[in-house]
């Protein structure tokens, strides 16, 4: 009866090791985090992109980095169109999810730099 009772749980073993290499590898998706500007920019727009590139580095060192681009550039245009940026944008994306930070941004980047700080980071740890 023991030798039964020990197969048993050698089977149970065996058999939950197996479902645990069954399962295909999750995909990770990562968070992206755009700032569309112009070629020329004011005091805010610039406030804007180096606030934002200080919190990811607080927060998340160089795990997520900070993507500017020049919408006046040519090169940009498939990710205009993409994400239909008519503006200044700051868009924080992960997969299909996109929060939009933009107005928060230009209100709060240069009179209550920590506030958008944080904002970026909740932001960012919801999705995560």
């Amino acid at each position: 009866m023991k030798t039964f009772k020990f197969l048993a749980v050698i089977m149970l073993v065996i058999a939950g090791f197996s479902n645990l290499r069954a399962q295909p590898p999750q995909k990770v998706v990562p968070v992206e985090v755009y700032y569309f500007h112009a070629t020329n920019r004011c005091v805010t727009c610039q406030a804007v992109e180096d606030v934002t590139r200080e919190a990811l580095k607080q927060n998340y060192g160089n795990k997520i980095q900070l993507k500017s681009i020049n919408s006046d550039e040519e090169t940009s245009k498939p990710l205009l169109k993409k994400y239909k940026v008519a503006g200044q944008s700051l868009l924080i994306l992960k997969g299909n999810k996109i929060e939009d930070l933009t107005s928060f941004a230009f209100l709060n980047a240069r009179t209550k730099p920590e506030q958008l700080k944080e904002k970026i980071k909740k932001t960012i740890d919801k999705m995560e």
